[in-house]
This record gives structure tokens, C-alpha cells and sequence, in this order.
């Protein structure tokens, strides 16, 4: 498809054929990766993109606007994207008009110090609009190919790609996803010329002479070309840890490297392989290593404990309250862990990192664990780049293991951040053995709400209101509330429930994290009955209930994520208006998952003007198979519409 030649079709299409629903589909994706010899520098990886995009809508408007993100190192290495050429096509009075995008609504920045940012969005966009743009990618990191994605959150009506590799490198290829790709596979000769210069003469009698000679070298160039047409779209779910972890896609993992008159080089094989390599490397291995630079703190910090429960808790929080995390993610320290910990701040890695050694110089079990964190994805296969993230891990001689993140500064052990709870992470023993741990977590997480209210016959309610929250229900909530200003949250929380008025708000053990957590406040809401002559109607959880099923797909092909298990519990006691009594209220009910995965009760009863209510809904397991997606959207289906159902009052 060539650039520029658009049609009036094109323009004139008011939906999508493949899918009547999307905002944007892709009319044409592109994208050629290929390796080029630099006479200054070797191989550089080239990476060609061309993309053009139909826009039929407002709510596709979010797709008008690109980013590009360029890899970088410490040692100045950096990649680099070429001249952008992109344009917007719109059909005005039976014409193709076009408008350029200019150089000045392009922006770089800085995303972090391991990669910029490259930013355009497209001029003159409307319904029914089509853009279109392309560039070029030079990068030094022959070794890190971006993975070819085949499946977007919008259709594709026509893709192609393709990947050339000449054979000094060896790749994995890695698939992921639900669509059949098979690449088409052919051999192309490929060579490098090398001019030679050389000098002669100089001496007494003959004057300086300058010849150059030519020599070119040969190899042979791999292709793998993909090529896909009417590509559905892949939308995402709520309780999905990643989209991306189910997006169709190719990856491609460099094995070894053989170059001419050299040996040969191995990468990522074996998660064996990757393990050793990361913890051999100086900011890894070599940190864990250290440990002149804590080592008086320590000992004054633990010198007369013995018990090994106590020597945990004592270093887990002399780490969270001495170094702050900076928001940089990796499992290798930044700029080392001494200067992390004499400076109070470093990234993941030093955190982690310095926390493991000085478990270990305590005489603890302690080794770190890679983790890739559900925002980078899920690491199906060897490679060190499946990983950005590392916690500790700790085993004691009764055989408790614990698993420890000190980035966050309310996390407890065994309740790692949300960010973290990403299937398994491989364990780095020393001398780079490895093993797998689950990083789910076993213990349920609690939300116990008890509410005291009472509805006058107006439909108004007040009361009090108290929950109690354990594990991840507590570090969430510390997390939001610990850094939030105490008004706008309060505000926030008035908003969520729809304009409650909220007094005497109190939150208990903020900062004791061995406790749970107690949020109180007292409340007065409108409009939470119907009063149709004379007789109220309500349902019994009020503004708490749950009104919508999150799951909305007929089918689903990837697991339901809920993070954690937990339990949540409300008790409800409602004294209804003088003059009133109870007519009819809801039959109560026990659901239950298959396989114990979840399980519902509601009861309600009445006596007099006070009716008692008490929900229980438990989910047993973090993964929910898709296997079991039905038997969980109904489930969902049945306790909501058991919320709904209304309690009826009756003059007396």
C-alpha cells in the first residue's frame, strides 16, 4: 500500500466491515526490521514503520495521537527515529483534502533515564478522518527486537511485517495469543564492503603515496515475512492482569551470536542461562554482595535479637523508612546500592537488593526474586527482558517462607504491592541457581463493613458506618489514603457514593501495619427508598450494593485476575420508619463457584421495625480459568440481581 495514495472510499467509509463497533480500525499496518552494517559502529538494527489509520468516530479520536518510545543506556547509547512524515486525509465537498503534520508538533522527551519519548498528534482530525504516517528507528541494541504485535484493541484490515537477520544472529521466536501466524520464509544473499586504506613512500627519495583497496564479505540474510488480513480486534476486560499477555504477537529472543574469526556468544537458552547472567552482572551479584556500607546500623539495630521473626521485621522497616522509592523500575541497582542507601533513595533494584543482603548478613535465608510486574506482562519465555522488577524472598527454619517488597513503605510481609502479583517469579540463589515461587498470595484479604442505619419516611437515610480491612484491602487503602490531601479524599469518597454527606470521618492504625485497618464515619443520604402511596421500597444494601456485572463477553479466552482472594462481609442493621411495618422482604441464598472458587450468601430478616442483613461473598482463588467463565458471569448475574431485589414497607 503506498504512502499518500488514499482513496475516496476510504474516506467515505461510516463503519467498519469487520467490526461495527470500533472507533478506529487500521487500514494498513507496516512494519520492516532489518539488520544494517555502520563502517563506525557494525550492526545497527533498522526498524521501518507505515501505518494508516480509518477514525470513524469521536471516541476514536485517542488514536490520532503516536508515541514512539526510544530505548537508551548510561553509556550514551541511544536509539533514534528518522524523519516522521505523517498526514490527515479528509473528504471536503467530494474532494481529498490533506494536511501535513509540522515539525513543530513533534515532541521529545525524557520518559526516564532508560528511555525517551518521541510524541505527535495529527492535525485537523474529525470523524471520518484518515491518517497516515511513517518513520524510520535506528537502534545500537541488535539484541532487543521489539516484539511484532499482530492484534490491537482496534481491528486491522491489512497487515504486513517482516524481519531479516543475517546469519551471524541466532533468534528465538516466541508466539503468544490466539491467531494462527505462520511467517513465509526465504534466504537472500547479503554483503558488506570494507575500504581499505593504505600508505607507502615517505622516505628521502619517494614521496607519500595513498592507496585504497575494496574487499566485500558475504552472508546470508534470513527473512520471516507475516502477512494478515481482517484481524479482529482484542478488547480488554475488567480482572484482566495485562491485555497484552493474550495480544497475538511474535517475539523474537536472541540465542547466540557468531561473528567471523570469533566464538561463538550465548544469550538467553535456558531460564538457567538467563539467572546466571543477571546475577553475575556487577549490579546484581556483586551488590548483593556488599555490606560494609549498612553494616554498623545493623548490628546496632539487631545485635541483642535472636528470634529471626523479630531480626525480619526490625530490617524490613529500617529499609522502608530509610530509603524511598523513586518510581524506576529493574531488578539491577541503578547507581548502586551504597549510594541508594547513604542518599535515602533508589529504584527497585537497590531497594530490594540492599534489603536482601542485609537479611543475609543477618543469618537470614534471603534471596532476591525477578519479577515482571503485571504492567510489563507475564515472561513466558527465557529472557532477561521478561523481568523489570525484584523482591525478597526469605525461608525460615520451620519452613515459612515470606516474601518482602520494601518499596512500599505500608507493605507487611507476604502482602506484596498490586503491581507485583504477577503468576510467578524465578528465585536467584547464590551462584545463580534458580526456582519458581507463586506470588499470589494464600491468605485471604478482608473488607468487614458494619453499618448501623435508619431510613425515615421520607426515603432519607443516616447512620454510621465502620468496615475493617486486612492484608492488600488495608494496603490499598494505606497507599491511597497515606498520600492523599484529607479533604479531597473525603470529597472523592462523597462523590463515589453519589453525593453522601460525610461527618466525623476516622481512620485507626494508618501507620500500625501489623493491624488492620478501621474507617469510621457517620452519614446522611437522600433518595434511598421509593415511596409510592403508602408503601417504601428499598434494597437492603443501599448505596453499597453492586449494580453492574464487570463481566460482559459471552466468551472469554484468558483467565479472570482478581489479584488476591478475599473476603467481603456486611452486616446491616435498618430501623424503618415510625408507622410502618415490614410487608415482604427478600428469600436469602447460597451460591457457590465450582471447585470451592467462591461462594455468596445473603440473609435478611425482620422483627418489628428492625431488619437485619448480612452478606458474606468470598472469592477462594487470585485465577479464575477461562474453562470456568460462564459459571462466574452467572454467579455474578444472580448475586447482583439479589441485590437489587427490594424490601417492602407498608403503613401500619
Amino acid at each position: 500500500m503506498k504512502f499518500g495514495k488514499i482513496s475516496k472510499e476510504e474516506l467515505e467509509e461510516k463503519v467498519c466491515a469487520i467490526d461495527s463497533n470500533a472507533t478506529a480500525a487500521y487500514l494498513y499496518k507496516y512494519r520492516r526490521s532489518y539488520f544494517e552494517y555502520n563502517t563506525n559502529s557494525g550492526f545497527e538494527l533498522k526498524t521501518e514503520i507505515h501505518e494508516r489509520i480509518k477514525i470513524y468516530n469521536q471516541e476514536g479520536f485517542n488514536y490520532a495521537t503516536k508515541k514512539i518510545r526510544l530505548y537508551k543506556s548510561t553509556g550514551g547509547n541511544e536509539e533514534k527515529v528518522g524523519t516522521i512524515k505523517a498526514y490527515t486525509y479528509n473528504l471536503e465537498n467530494g474532494k481529498i483534502v490533506e494536511v501535513k503534520l509540522a515539525k513543530n508538533d513533534v515532541f521529545e522527551s525524557k520518559d526516564n533515564k532508560y528511555s525517551n519519548q518521541v510524541k505527535f498528534t495529527m492535525p485537523n482530525i474529525k470523524p471520518g478522518s484518515v491518517i497516515e504516517y511513517k518513520y524510520l528507528i535506528t537502534s545500537p541494541y541488535t539484541s532487543n527486537v521489539d516484539e511484532f504485535v499482530f492484534q490491537h484493541d482496534i481491528p486491522i484490515k491489512k497487515l504486513e511485517s517482516s524481519f531479516s537477520v543475517p546469519e551471524y544472529y541466532n533468534f528465538k521466536v516466541n508466539t503468544k495469543g490466539f491467531l494462527s501466524v505462520v511467517p513465509q520464509i526465504e534466504t537472500k544473499r547479503g554483503s558488506i564492503t570494507f575500504t581499505n586504506k593504505s600508505r607507502s613512500g615517505g622516505g628521502y627519495a619517494a614521496p607519500t603515496r595513498t592507496t585504497y583497496s575494496t574487499s566485500e564479505v558475504e552472508f546470508t540474510n534470513t527473512i520471516s515475512r507475516y502477512n494478515l488480513e481482517n484481524v479482529p480486534a482484542l478488547k480488554n476486560e475488567p480482572y484482566v492482569n495485562n491485555i497484552n499477555n493474550y495480544r497475538s504477537a511474535i517475539k523474537y529472543e536472541l540465542s547466540f551470536t557468531k561473528f567471523p574469526n570469533s566464538g561463538m556468544e550465548t544469550y538467553s537458552t535456558t531460564w538457567e542461562d538467563v539467572v546466571k547472567r543477571v546475577y553475575k552482572s556487577s549490579s546484581f551479584g556483586e551488590e548483593l554482595k556488599k555490606t560494609a556500607y549498612f553494616k554498623s546500623d545493623i548490628d546496632a539495630l539487631i545485635g541483642a535479637i535472636s528470634d529471626p521473626r523479630k531480626r525480619i521485621e526490625l530490617i524490613f522497616n529500617h529499609v522502608k523508612s530509610n530509603v524511598k522509592w523513586n518510581d524506576y523500575y529493574g531488578f539491577y541497582s541503578g547507581d548502586g546500592v551504597k549510594k541508594a542507601y547513604k542518599d535515602h533513595v533508589g529504584n527497585v533494584g537497590d531497594i530490594n537488593l540492599m534489603l536482601t543482603a542485609m537479611l543475609r548478613y543477618a543469618g537470614l535465608n534471603a534471596n532476591p526474586v525477578l519479577v515482571s510486574t503485571r504492567r510489563h506482562g507475564i515472561s513466558l519465555f527465557p529472557t532477561r527482558e521478561g523481568f523489570n522488577y525484584v523482591v525478597t524472598w526469605v525461608r525460615l527454619e520451620d519452613g515459612t517462607e515470606m516474601l518482602l517488597d520494601a518499596t512500599n513503605k505500608y507493605s507487611v510481609p507476604n502482602v506484596l504491592p498490586f503491581r507485583a502479583l504477577n503468576w510467578q517469579g524465578r528465585i536467584v540463589a547464590e551462584n545463580g541457581g534458580s526456582g519458581l515461587i507463586d506470588l499470589y498470595p494464600k491468605t485471604k484479604s478482608k473488607n468487614a463493613v458494619t453499618m448501623m442505619a435508619k431510613l425515615d419516611d421520607e426515603g432519607g437515610l443516616s447512620g454510621s458506618y465502620r468496615s475493617v480491612k486486612t492484608n492488600h484491602s488495608a494496603l490499598t487503602f494505606r497507599s491511597r489514603y497515606g498520600g492523599a490531601d484529607k479533604d479531597d479524599y473525603l470529597e472523592k469518597l462523597e462523590n463515589k457514593y453519589d453525593g453522601i454527606e460525610i461527618s466525623d470521618y476516622d481512620v485507626k492504625n494508618q501507620k500500625e501495619l501489623i493491624k488492620p485497618i478501621i474507617e469510621s464515619y457517620k452519614f446522611v443520604k437522600e433518595s434511598q427508598a421509593d415511596i409510592i402511596g403508602d408503601k417504601i421500597y428499598f434494597s437492603p444494601l443501599f448505596y453499597l450494593r453492586t449494580s453492574e456485572n464487570p463481566f460482559k463477553l459471552e466468551n472469554r479466552e484468558f483467565p479472570v485476575d482478581f489479584g488476591y482472594p478475599y473476603t467481603s462481609t456486611y452486616r446491616m442493621i435498618i430501623n424503618i420508619p415510625e408507622g410502618y411495618k415490614i410487608e415482604s422482604l427478600p428469600e436469602s441464598i447460597a451460591l457457590g463457584l465450582p471447585d470451592n472458587m467462591g461462594s455468596y450468601q445473603f440473609k435478611v430478616m425482620g422483627k418489628g421495625n428492625t431488619i437485619q442483613l448480612s452478606v458474606v461473598s468470598n472469592i477462594n482463588q487470585a485465577i479464575i480459568l477461562p474453562s470456568h467463565y460462564e459459571a462466574l458471569k452467572e454467579y455474578f448475574n444472580t448475586f447482583i440481581r439479589k441485590e437489587t431485589e427490594q424490601i417492602v414497607l407498608t403503613k401500619a
